[in-house]
């Protein structure tokens, strides 16, 4: 199963608890974007400069394991899934995933993530390039207004201060450069189920995605 969409549409919850429901592995492909994303901020790299982004990943052995019900993404070892939520990790991972060749360098590891089917994979170009063979594609969003609450929510959950207008311009913004750039662009798959969530609950979301896999 491919679910994609935009930043904040709450692709994350909605595809733990489609996982769950239907007893699937869950891939959440968007961490290994932030995880790049947060090393090369934390080594100081430009993230515009691709070849060195590429020689970065060369450098990190990602996987996944399940700690309490929950994937975690490894990096070299080391689990940094704590780590990757934040607003400045969320421009990083949009700035790395640009590139093309970091895109090519992820696409085998995604697919071989996949290739033992029973997998929900998130992210936001699944069902269009890295899986387009998928049995069943959503797209999943929401208003930016909408977006722009939950991850505000989520963050204030956390104990972290939100400025809720720069918030927004940010998500806009991410929303620009997904939907324009050259390689992978955020669209939903020709097959996809368009599913808007803005006036839906989570356990409505997830009831519908289910009842597509029955």
């Amino acid at each position: 199963m491919a679910i994609d969409g935009p930043a904040g549409a709450g692709k994350s919850s909605v595809s733990k608890a489609v996982a769950s429901a239907l007893g699937f592995v869950l891939v959440d492909t968007g961490a290994i974007y932030r995880a790049l994303g947060l090393v090369a901020s934390e080594r100081g790299l430009d993230l515009h400069e691709e070849e060195a982004l590429c020689g970065l990943l060369e450098q990190m052995a990602i996987d996944f394991v399940m700690v309490e019900g929950k994937p975690h993404i490894r990096v070299n070892g080391v689990d940094r899934a704590g780590e990757i939520r934040t607003p400045a990790v969320s421009e990083a991972a949009s700035h790395v995933s640009a590139h093309p060749r970091v895109r090519e360098a992820l696409l085998g590891l995604q697919r071989a993530l996949a290739s033992e089917g029973g997998v929900v994979m998130e992210g936001r170009d699944i069902g269009t390039v890295v899986c387009p063979g998928a049995e069943v594609k959503v797209f999943l969003t929401a208003s930016a207004e909408e977006r722009t609450r939950r991850r505000a929510a989520e963050l204030q959950a956390r104990g972290e201060e939100v400025d809720e207008a720069a918030l927004f311009e940010q998500i806009v913004a991410r929303d620009r450069r997904d939907e324009e750039r050259a390689t992978a662009p955020l669209k939903p798959a020709d097959d996809a189920t368009i599913l808007d969530s803005t006036s839906l609950s989570l356990a409505e979301v997830v009831e519908r995605i289910v009842q597509l896999a029955s």
